[in-house]
């Protein structure tokens, strides 16, 4: 079992940046990939990056590629979302989830946090 916290979210002005933390507890946290998901409103949740257990492999929405950093600290079992160049239409809860590589990938990750909400003024 995996319990995800995820925080730093908040508001923001367009061009602005912040970190997301999705802290996880429980003993088999390595054994899982992990990634952010975004859900607007009135919008389905959508993928927006994904790193594997060792960090090697990192995926991202077009979206979102070359503004936003996904990280992963093995050894505080905590990932992050570096968000930079922020803009109004990123404005979203974020979720944290965790599963296999291709259960993230298609949203239906077995574990998933309560979101931290993110809105970026214009």
């Amino acid at each position: 079992q995996v319990q995800l916290v995820e925080s730093g979210g908040g508001l923001v002005q367009a061009g602005g940046s912040l970190r997301l933390t999705c802290a996880a507890s429980g003993r088999s946290y390595t054994n899982y990939e992990m990634g952010w998901f975004r859900q607007a409103p009135g919008k389905e949740r959508e993928f927006v990056a994904a790193v594997s257990v060792s960090v090697i492999r990192k995926l991202y929405a077009d979206s979102v590629k070359g503004r936003f950093t996904i990280s992963r600290d093995n050894a505080k079992n905590t990932i992050y979302l570096q968000m930079n160049s922020l803009l109004p239409e990123d404005t979203a809860v974020y979720y944290c989830t965790a599963d296999s590589w291709d259960r993230i990938i298609g949203g239906v990750g077995k574990f998933w946090g309560q979101g931290t909400r993110v809105t970026v003024s214009s």
